[in-house]
């Protein structure tokens, strides 16, 4: 296969667009718990080149695309490639670069209690390793893991995925593995490809008001910011988040370890959607709810990430859920703005990510009964538009070109 281009399209000193394809695979079945693998329920396995083929078309330069671990190594230390190559094969030739999302959320079934088996950060960079060796020179950048703040809240704190733990011990006993698989699974692809680039993607919470009395929003402030201070070795003696780490089960020589040998990705993303990603509290119901937070959230919330690491900087996923592709428009339009305001006042940012391309089917369905339409979000610059034979067309509607002309007037400025 032909040599990717070079890694370090970050520091060009252009800004660069992308669209990235929802990638969640949590494979493991219980009573009331349906599999979730959003490739399957948006049939991207069967419309694979299609969906690449107009994510070329929309003119964006980089793409986020996973690898289902689960079917790849679907036995212990047994690789199945074959569908791999033949996406890693088209992306060469629509010269798309690929973020290669290495793990969202989900394990093998085969590894024994999810993450809690002892191996787990050990496999999972073997997996890592093996993927970063085959493709170099194909895939040059890559994300350990997917959002590891929701990954331990899920896993770890809600007990709705697999391990199915809950509490604060539980999420504190998950974020430590995480991180630990994050450290190994860096390595591992350095090893593989020294010249690959780490795009460390975060989830990027927000509160609003007062929030629960056993989770005030000073706390969460601050918590929010967890797993990105460990990995990077941020988490020494003093720092605000440790007494709640080790009263929770972290430690002290594994907080020592990661302080002392720290993980410093090429470029930090951050996750940002305008409807949900800022959270208010209701204390008659206990429940959180979406807060609209709009451009202004986002400038907040780079400007703190840029403040507070001082890294090269992603928008790794932006939209806006809406049948009315007007509000998608607009949306692009104040990203773009946004972006211009940052970049002049001389934040690093260096992309945006449009995720998912496609419209998608919310988690909830994996706790439900209901058919999967019931929980279509209506994401995409692409609509997803099921006909009599339940195949699911794809049809870009008009936010599409918006988008093409908005990634075509970055690239003549």
């Amino acid at each position: 296969m032909p040599a990717a281009k070079g890694p370090t399209w970050f520091q060009d000193g252009h800004f660069h667009y992308g669209v990235g394809i929802e990638d969640t695979f949590i494979p493991q079945e219980r009573p009331g718990h349906r599999k979730l693998d959003l490739y399957e329920l948006t049939q991207h396995y069967e419309n694979w080149r299609t969906d690449l083929a107009l994510a070329a078309d929309s003119g964006a330069e980089l793409i986020r695309w996973g690898i289902p671990w689960y079917l790849t190594e679907a036995a212990d230390g047994r690789f199945d490639f074959r569908w791999v190559d033949q996406v890693a094969a088209e992306l060469d030739r629509l010269g798309l670069r690929c973020v290669v999302d290495l793990m969202h959320y989900g394990t093998p079934l085969w590894l024994e209690n999810s993450f809690l088996d002892p191996r787990y950060p050990e496999l999972v960079a073997r997996y890592a390793g093996e993927v970063a060796g085959r493709y170099r020179g194909v895939f040059s950048d890559y994300t350990p893991l997917n959002e590891p703040m929701v990954n331990a809240e899920w896993c770890g704190y809600r007990g709705a995925w697999p391990p199915y733990l809950t509490g604060d011990s539980g999420f504190v006993r998950l974020a430590m593995i995480l991180v630990d698989g994050m450290r190994r699974t860096t390595a591992a692809i350095r090893a593989a490809d020294p010249d690959a680039t780490i795009v460390h993607v975060d989830a990027g919470f927000q509160w609003a008001g007062d929030l629960g009395p056993d989770r005030p929003k000073a706390f969460l402030d601050e918590w929010r910011f967890v797993m990105t201070e460990l990995l990077l070795g941020r988490v020494g003696p003093e720092h605000v988040m440790r007494p709640y780490l080790t009263t929770n089960g972290a430690r002290e020589d594994q907080l020592a370890e990661f302080a002392a040998q720290p993980v410093r990705p090429d470029v930090l993303g951050i996750n940002y959607y305008p409807g949900f990603t800022r959270q208010g509290y209701d204390p008659g119901t206990g429940r959180t709810y979406p807060v609209e937070a709009g451009q202004l959230g986002l400038l907040e919330h780079v400007r703190g990430y840029h403040a507070r690491y001082g890294l090269p900087l992603a928008i790794t996923e932006t939209s806006r859920p809406s049948a009315d592709p007007a509000d998608k428009i607009a949306w692009l339009d104040e990203l773009a703005a946004a972006v211009a305001q940052l970049r002049n006042e001389g934040v690093d940012l260096v992309a945006a990510f449009w995720f998912p391309m496609l419209d998608m089917f919310e988690w909830e369905y994996r706790f439900d009964t209901r058919p999967l339409d019931d929980f279509h979000i209506r994401f995409g610059l692409v609509d997803l538009v099921r006909g009599p034979d339940n195949r699911l067309a794809r049809v870009p509607n008009p936010s599409f070109a918006h988008f093409q002309e908005l990634v075509k007037r970055a690239g003549q400025s």
